[in-house]
């Protein structure tokens, strides 16, 4: 579908007007906010070679081991952020075993337990002395299966996130959704050190709006100036308070509010040209640098059944095992999938996994491996000398042995989808925008042989004079802040705020985002 006519069936305008002023106007205003090609909002063509090219994290060390006796092999639903000098972590500890009458949960309650970092890298786990598991608060845990009022929530399902309100209380400074048990809804909370929790309501939100069997999560969105939520449906509905009949694919469902308890424009999140999938979370939340765009890692499960390839695959004893508590859970998969928006409604969703299973190994390859971690940090680079990475996380050993893990990956800043060109050459040339700024910054990588070239046209698309893509000395490296500059300097001043447009010439390189600045 066309961009424009894809944006012009949508209903939601009054959530779209922050972030799509294009929808309304014929030039956008970009002002210094980095841009990337996550989406193709601001792209107007491709030429040549060019192609949006989806990349893939790196694998790299295990984050942290689920394996204390209050964890397990179902341990999982990771919240990551960064506040100030720490990193904090949140997860869901619990046990899944395989036993011949069925799967048993039971050796435990769920529980939600935290992690830190001073990097974002090597993960402890402090002695918090809150709940008690088996007599003793020696643990992590922060939360476990409670009554407040007439209610029952779940921490084991938790969305914690730190709140970037301005406006938001000290005693609130950390928010969580915990699910609700019986009546069907979420539960909102909040804490002041992140360790202590009290609910915000003695009512549920989104009661009888979906089914919540997953991570389900709100956080404060800076662009919008207001809440968001995203939360489990089955699209052919089925789940109330008194029975679980899911019908139709999961699937997800948003809100927007301003305080947490009340919320509005209840939609359905849909996607561009992007098949109906199962997907089992969404992990979605604004880029902190892009706060415009939202970005989220649904993890898309896939039951492919018996076969001889299945049997090829890791751990095929118990994979049977598996399958005789239920089929399911000896012959699905899971993966992870990329998807951007920015009204929060309407997704550009890559079909194409963006954390695959990976290279077979002992407890890889089954329904519940590379759940990511809600969401992507920036950490430092492991490369002495290479400027900051994004770190993100994934589950694995899922079922098996004494507990699961969460294993780190890299990408680097703003490197989820590039404009690529091929040694042949390739362009590609920007909708019209305006800017505020005096200098244009990219963030590339070429070859050796390589390199970009940048033109700015004027509306109609005519090369500027003195920024005609002759003027631009070809520019090659490997930098996620390097200023373009023409014959004449890279003072670009003189055109802030008139609308133009930016022809990006690529040979054997990759384009992730650009700005203006200064």
């Amino acid at each position: 579908m066309n961009r424009r006519k894809f944006l012009a069936s949508t209903s939601v305008a009054s959530l779209a007007l922050p972030r799509f002023a294009q929808a309304a106007e014929s030039v956008t205003d970009i002002g210094n906010r980095r841009e990337l090609f996550i989406d193709s909002a601001l792209i107007e063509s491709l030429k040549g070679s060019a192609a949006q090219r989806l990349h893939h994290p790196v694998p790299r060390e295990v984050a942290i081991n689920h394996f204390e006796d209050w964890e397990g092999t179902g341990s999982g639903y990771h919240s990551v952020f960064h506040d100030g000098e720490k990193y904090r972590m949140y997860y869901k500890a619990w046990h899944i075993e395989v036993e011949a009458k069925g799967i048993n949960t039971g050796r435990h309650p769920l529980y939600c337990c935290y992690a830190e970092s001073d990097d974002g890298i090597h993960w402890r786990k402090p002695n918090l002395g809150i709940v008690a598991h088996k007599g003793s608060k020696k643990n992590n845990i922060t939360s476990a299966f409670g009554i407040t009022g007439e209610l029952k929530y779940d921490p084991g399902h938790p969305a914690v996130f730190m709140d970037e309100n301005p406006k938001a209380a000290p005693d609130a400074r950390f928010k969580a959704i915990f699910r609700s048990w019986g009546k069907r809804g979420l539960i909102p909370f909040k804490s002041a050190d992140g360790f202590n929790w009290k609910p915000m309501s003695d009512e549920v939100i989104f009661h009888g709006l979906g089914a919540f069997d997953s991570q389900n999560l709100a956080f404060w969105d800076p662009a919008l100036g207001k809440y968001r939520a995203y939360w489990r449906i089955f699209s052919g509905g089925g789940v109330t308070d008194k029975e679980w009949k899911p019908k139709g694919h999961r699937a997800i469902r948003t809100a927007v509010s301003d305080d947490m308890l009340k919320w509005t424009n209840v939609r359905d999140v849909a996607y561009e040209d992007s098949p109906s999938e199962q997907l089992y979370t969404n992990q979605i939340k604004h880029y902190h640098r892009a706060p415009h765009i939202l970005i989220g890692f649904p993890n898309r499960y896939f039951d492919r059944g018996p076969s001889e390839s299945m049997s090829a695959l890791p751990d095929p004893e118990n994979r049977k095992h598996r399958a005789a508590a239920s089929p399911r859970y000896g012959h699905a998969l899971s993966e992870t999938l990329l998807m951007a928006s920015r009204d929060g409604v309407h997704f550009k969703r890559w079909n194409e996994a963006f954390l695959r299973p990976g290279i077979e190994r002992p407890g890889t390859w089954h329904y519940g491996a590379q759940y990511m971690a809600w969401h992507a940090v920036e950490t430092k680079s492991t490369l002495p000398g290479a400027p900051n990475e994004l770190s993100v996380y994934a589950t694995e050993g899922y079922w098996h042995g004494k507990g699961s893990t969460l294993r780190r990956y890299s990408l680097r800043l703003d490197g989820f989808v590039s404009i690529n060109g091929k040694a042949t050459g390739g362009e590609v040339t920007t909708t019209p925008i305006k800017f505020s700024g005096k200098e244009l910054e990219v963030n590339f990588s070429t070859s050796a042989k390589g390199g970009i070239r940048v033109e700015l046209q004027d509306e109609n698309g005519k090369p500027i004079p003195g920024y005609a893509l002759d003027d631009c000395p070809q520019q090659f490296g490997d930098s996620i802040d390097r200023v373009i500059s023409w014959k004449n300097g890279a003072d670009l001043s003189k055109l802030a705020g008139k609308p133009i447009r930016i022809r990006f010439e690529l040979k054997d390189a990759d384009l992730y985002s650009y700005r203006f600045i200064r």
